[in-house]
């Protein structure tokens, strides 16, 4: 393991050599008779359930949220919406689905569809929602849902901008919802190995915290953005939501056959920055958990990428990258295609590496094939400190057994959650700090207690977009 003050130039230099000889093309670059809210019963009623309506049905709802939602009796889901009829309809069949199976009744439940979320948050009977939607469509739902009462559990990244995230933590704490973020690597069901990694570090295992490598893939070009009619099924317009308006293609949103397909919207930037949001939403979380600095953001932030040469495809969101952040207390945390995938913490005294290694990664994501073949998921420059114990006087984490169980039984019991709305903001805003950064290519200064770039409109001019109406966080009053 190199120096901190050893491997900046290093790294730089790796990324340049790796840039130039593998992107070409780039350039830096019977149901139930009478449904009530939860909040009618007491907290240990019997009958207690928390009624809950999933918004947005595709790959992240089927293959992951709901299946981890319906482990727990608590749980009911009632209803479900989603802008796409087809993907609506099968997300009624899947749920109903599912409950027929596990209590062998086939009308157990009878899931009411929306073609319209507002709808589905204006039922009394909901105590909660789930948001499974594309990035841009992830802090107005959250917003008006904490105006409408409802707990929220959401998938990262938290929003679109920073701007977006501010103003979805502030209604959340306003509104005293339940907030959970969709950061599973918190939660010990799959990947215990990132608490226990942040627990070492933060009881001083590895002696002073210098330094923070970050690996993440990023996306290729391609897609094609040849003008096709509009579905009838969907409503095109409102999947576009605050965005600019653009002509209907189906490498721009999702695949018309199959809800397991990797969309093409995560390769744009129209709905989101790419792979620095989309798992770096989970590494860069870890690392603040494991630096101690989950509220905060970086001082300072610069930035390297490849992005695709116009005439290379539709997909234009970032491909190989490098990224250093400074933080107040001194740790630079390093984010990079050419670090393992996963979360390294290098101190004084050794270093530590955590990542899900061949365990949850969708086989449609970059990056799939080199994470089956990772080295072991938990590891350190000296087997004794895995090992070490924590004692009861020491720092102990927050110990959640699984995100979904945790955000269910923070309702139930009215605790704070693990990933609570402004762990969420911090995460999701570092990772836009740097896409900021890819962007300009320059160092820049930040203020994360104002959340503002200091003396630089340009970078400023970042943390919001215009936003298309009627659609958009700036519309919604609570």
């Amino acid at each position: 393991m190199k120096k901190t003050d050893e491997t900046t130039d290093q790294s730089r230099r790796a990324f340049l050599k790796s840039t130039a000889a593998g992107t070409a093309g780039l350039i830096a670059t019977v149901g139930f008779p009478t449904i009530v809210p939860a909040s009618v019963f007491g907290k240990n009623a019997p009958s207690n359930k928390i009624n809950i309506g999933q918004i947005g049905f595709g790959r992240i709802a089927s293959g992951h949220d709901l299946p981890e939602i319906l482990k727990n009796e608590v749980a009911r889901v009632i209803a479900v919406a989603d802008l796409d009829k087809n993907r609506l309809a099968m997300g009624k069949k899947w749920i109903e689905k599912k409950y027929a199976d596990k209590t062998g009744k086939e009308n157990y439940v009878d899931v009411q569809m929306f073609d319209d979320y507002k709808e589905l948050l204006a039922r009394k009977d909901i105590d909660a929602v789930i948001i499974s939607t594309p990035d841009h469509w992830h802090a107005q739902p959250a917003m008006e849902a904490a105006v409408a009462g409802k707990h929220i559990y959401m998938q990262k990244p938290t929003s679109l901008t920073i701007q977006e995230g501010r103003m979805l933590s502030d209604m959340v704490q306003k509104k005293g919802v339940k907030f959970q973020l969709g950061s599973q690597q918190r939660s010990a069901t799959p990947w215990p190995q990132f608490k226990r990694t942040c627990e070492l570090v933060r009881n001083g295992r590895i002696g002073q915290l210098k330094k923070v490598y970050v690996g993440l893939p990023g996306d290729p070009a391609g897609g094609s953005d040849a003008k096709m009619p509009v579905p009838t099924n969907l409503n095109y317009d409102m999947w576009l939501g605050s965005t600019p308006e653009v002509h209907y293609t189906l490498d721009r949103v999702h695949s018309q056959t199959s809800i397991n397909d990797r969309p093409g919207w995560l390769r744009l930037e129209q709905f989101g920055a790419g792979m620095i949001t989309g798992w770096g939403s989970h590494h860069v979380d870890i690392a603040h958990w494991g630096m101690d600095t989950e509220l905060t953001g970086p001082v300072e932030i610069e930035g390297l990428a490849a992005f695709p040469l116009p005439g290379s495809g539709l997909w234009n969101v970032h491909g190989n990258f490098l990224v250093m952040a400074t933080y107040a207390n001194g740790v630079v945390m390093e984010i990079g295609g050419n670090n393992p995938n996963g979360v390294m913490f290098e101190g004084t005294e050794g270093w530590i590496f955590a990542s899900r290694g061949d365990v949850g990664v969708t086989a449609s994501d970059p990056g799939a094939a080199q994470a089956s073949k990772e080295n072991e998921a938990f590891r350190a420059s000296d087997k004794k400190i895995l090992g070490s114990v924590i004692g009861p006087d020491e720092i102990h984490l927050y110990d959640s057994p699984e995100q979904h169980r945790n955000w269910l039984e923070s309702i139930q019991n009215d605790k704070q959650t693990i990933s609570h709305v402004e762990i969420a903001q911090r995460s999701c805003s570092a990772c836009l700090l740097a896409h900021t950064a890819m962007k300009l290519g320059r160092k820049l200064k930040w203020n994360p207690e104002k959340e503002q770039f200091l003396n630089d409109k340009e970078a400023n001019a970042t943390l919001s977009r215009p936003q298309r109406a009627p659609y958009g966080t700036t519309n919604v009053k609570g």
